[in-house]
């Protein structure tokens, strides 16, 4: 997610006006991605200012990429990310998960111990390119809280030190496939939470271990199929949500999200029924609340004793 523009050191801001590269003058009529044009990760000299007449203009030196769409989904992630920390004042965690391969697994691990402690997650796989078969993720996601410690003046630990309790929603389409199929089966199978959306894309065949032809082409035959308890299942048939919810086209061209706002109402609804996931201090027992609020008690097995102070 590498930006030539927000790196250390390069003096641009929103607003400024790009006025030549390299030194050629870049007017209304040039198109400024032709002198850019084979220069990804190459140095490239920007004149920018505040003004067209070059008034308070400077030379930065960047490094172009080649391409923007990791910027524009980051982009795209970010604004959903805080649309739903906007509407629940915080207590609401969002992640998208791109696929269940390197992609997937970096960003279910970047954004899954920030927000552990966030009183519900939505879990967005919508447009999930599949990938590798998805346990290690599921696995942290159903991460149970085992216990809880006990530290005088200071909020309770516990153990593991990140897992997540809270309601979660998970948000599908028909545009994920293959390990975006398995995520949400196996979000369903561990009782996870609630499956949001549109049925995905149906295709748990496997190909492996194909030749390639002598010409260069290849063939390609189904050589694994997933089924569990005796049974074939969503190769062909999906995995279909728990609540159907439509992204119309009309409204995502308004810059809306008809999954993502469900999925936020759905896990806020779901907050105010249950009880906050992290311990605070009237999550321990009794006694330790005791001690812990008046240092000159000491407890053992006959109970709290006052110590002379």
């Amino acid at each position: 997610f590498r930006s030539p523009l927000t790196e250390p050191g390069v003096d641009v801001s929103e607003g400024d006006l790009l006025l030549a590269i390299d030194g050629h003058e870049i007017t209304t009529a040039d198109n400024p991605y032709r002198p850019l044009q084979g220069r990804a990760g190459q140095p490239v000299t920007l004149t920018v200012g505040p003004d067209a007449d070059g008034k308070g203009a400077r030379d930065v030196q960047v490094r172009p990429i080649a391409r923007e769409t990791n910027l524009r989904y980051l982009d795209w992630v970010e604004d959903r990310r805080r649309r739903v920390s906007e509407a629940s004042d915080g207590r609401i965690g969002y992640m998208h998960l791109p696929n269940t391969a390197v992609e997937g697994n970096r960003e279910l691990f970047r954004n899954f111990y920030p927000q552990s402690d966030f009183d519900a997650l939505i879990l967005d796989e919508r447009y999930n390119g599949g990938g590798f078969i998805p346990v290690e993720m599921i696995e942290l996601l159903s991460r149970p809280v085992l216990s809880y410690w006990a530290r005088r003046g200071i909020t309770p630990m516990r153990s593991p030190g990140f897992a997540h309790t809270g309601p979660r929603a998970m948000l599908i389409n028909g545009l994920a496939a293959s390990g975006g199929d398995a995520l949400p089966f196996y979000f369903r199978r561990q009782e996870l939470g609630t499956l949001i959306g549109t049925r995905t894309w149906g295709g748990l065949v496997g190909l492996s271990g194909t030749p390639s032809l002598a010409d260069g082409g290849a063939m390609l035959t189904p050589t694994f199929r997933f089924f569990v308890d005796g049974r074939w299942e969503v190769e062909n048939e999906g995995v279909a949500p728990d609540i159907e919810v439509v992204d119309r086209p009309d409204l995502v061209a308004q810059g809306r999200d008809p999954s993502r706002r469900f999925g936020r109402y759905r896990c806020s609804n779901r907050r105010r029924g249950l009880t906050r996931t992290r311990a605070g201090p009237d999550a321990l027992p009794l006694r330790f609340r005791f001690v812990d609020l008046c240092p000159f008690v000491r407890a053992d097995r006959g109970g709290a004793k006052i110590l002379a102070s």
